[in-house]
């Protein structure tokens, strides 16, 4: 199988991007990341197959169209069974007549004066109510038909199965495919071991849907680990109380299989974020944080951003009330805001996620006002200097340094208003909301990935 000859090209030295986080059927390929340290040691983009993984395979392909071949000839049968039963009955509801039809039949052969006009008639009728047999009889040599081509085609699928066979030689299909699993199972292992890393790269967009009015946020759980497939959408950046949560991201494409959350409070700006399973967003003309739990439908907490400015005071560029920015990445829960003291300029504030409360504080030195959006990426704050067409990622301020860069990442803004850019570190990818549209962005890191022997 060439299958497995692509599995081991994983170790590249050049970055592939990912063109679609959500393959089709055909594609059956993700790709998870890719890294090289600065001494040139193996450092892996991670391309694993999704389930349908040998659907390459033309093994694959001709066992697919004998399966359906099968569920043909099954159908066929079930409804020859079908046919069968209810002609059946019919005939046997029809015996007795037949035997009253022979009776007179014979009577009348051996006493032709028996035939009077009377019992000629009722012969007449009773030969009659026998007609409808004819088409019953005429289905069943169509269906004694049939059954030869049935026959004929179960014989073609064995010879064909014989041939599969043959050709896969000593290597059993299904231990195949437990091989691949395998495989893929430590790939996603080597995946949970891959650390923090610099954004290099950020890929075309995957537009999921088109909802909404202009502005507006989306997002799934950023908690990891988690196995939360919920996707929430909040539509509108001001005064806004709906929340419409979706079964999963299939169901938020479709537009079905969803629940309705109605806030206590309203939302302000489109800074939101859902973390272990509860909403966290910024209260309506007000720096008060809410941590909202989706399943008890209740506020956990709300807490003050001291000295935050809200209700436009200082909002990213394209304005919005988008004074906060609530954000997670690997490292946890942050707030994106600014203060007079700090002359509107960029603040970050990581968060204790039960309490709300500051565990501490950076002053970035980056005016919020000239920043189209900004998110967190283990530990980082990158920040694109605009929200309409051609912006790019601009500056990156490091937490665990103090210390920043100005960068130039470009991404592809293709619908040209972005109200809405975060990272999710569980899916490591970038939600955004461009005007009227949910869109995903895959992302490359730079990363070192550490084995036992390191």
């Amino acid at each position: 199988m060439h299958l497995f000859s692509a599995m081991f090209l994983l170790l590249m030295l050049s970055i592939i991007p990912c063109e679609a986080l959500y393959p089709s059927p055909e594609e059956g390929w993700q790709i998870y990341s890719s890294a090289q340290d600065a001494d040139g040691k193996c450092i892996c983009t991670v391309v694993a197959p999704a389930q349908n993984m040998c659907n390459r395979d033309p093994r694959s392909r001709q066992l697919r169209q004998l399966m359906e071949k099968v569920q043909n000839i099954t159908q066929s049968m079930e409804v020859l069974d079908l046919r069968t039963y209810r002609d059946l009955q019919y005939v046997r509801d029809t015996e007795n007549l037949m035997k009253t039809v022979d009776g007179k039949l014979k009577t009348a052969s051996e006493n032709p004066r028996s035939l009077n006009p009377k019992s000629f008639q009722e012969l007449k009728d009773k030969v009659t109510q026998l007609l409808p047999l004819l088409p019953v009889l005429e289905q069943y040599k169509a269906d004694a038909r049939m059954i030869l081509r049935l026959r004929e085609e179960v014989r073609n699928l064995s010879l064909v199965l014989m041939a599969i066979q043959e050709e896969m030689g000593a290597y059993d299909y299904e231990e195949l495919r437990q091989r691949v699993l395998l495989l893929e199972t430590r790939l996603h292992s080597c995946m949970q071991k891959l650390g923090c890393g610099k954004l290099t790269g950020v890929s075309n967009p995957i537009t999921v849907r088109a909802s909404g009015s202009r502005f507006g946020s989306w997002m799934t759980d950023t908690m990891i680990p988690s196995s939360d497939n919920r996707v929430w959408s909040m539509d509108g950046y001001f005064k806004g109380r709906r929340v419409l949560e979706y079964r999963t991201m299939n169901d938020f494409m479709k537009g079905q299989n969803f629940v309705q959350h109605l806030l206590p409070h309203p939302w302000a700006g489109t800074g939101h974020v859902v973390y272990n399973g509860s909403l966290y967003y910024n209260k309506y003309q007000s720096n008060i944080l809410i941590k909202y739990h989706f399943r008890s439908r209740s506020v956990l907490v709300q807490r003050s951003l001291s000295g935050a400015g809200y209700n436009n005071t200082f909002p990213y560029s394209w304005g919005g009330s988008s004074d906060i920015d609530l954000m997670a990445d690997e490292n946890g829960l942050w707030a994106v805001y600014t203060t007079i003291p700090n002359a509107g300029n960029i603040v970050i504030s990581r968060l204790e996620p039960q309490s709300l409360e500051v565990l501490q504080t950076w002053d970035t030195g980056f005016p919020k006002r000239s920043a189209g959006e900004s998110f967190m990426i283990c530990g980082t704050l990158y920040v694109t200097n605009s929200h309409l067409a051609g912006a790019k990622i601009y500056f990156a301020y490091y937490t665990n340094t103090s210390t920043y860069e100005y960068t130039d990442i470009p991404f592809h803004n293709q619908y040209s208003h972005i109200s809405m850019m975060d990272y999710n570190p569980r899916e490591r990818v970038l939600y955004t909301w461009n005007n009227g549209h949910q869109v995903l962005y895959n992302v490359t890191l730079f990363q070192v990935i550490k084995t036992a022997e390191d």
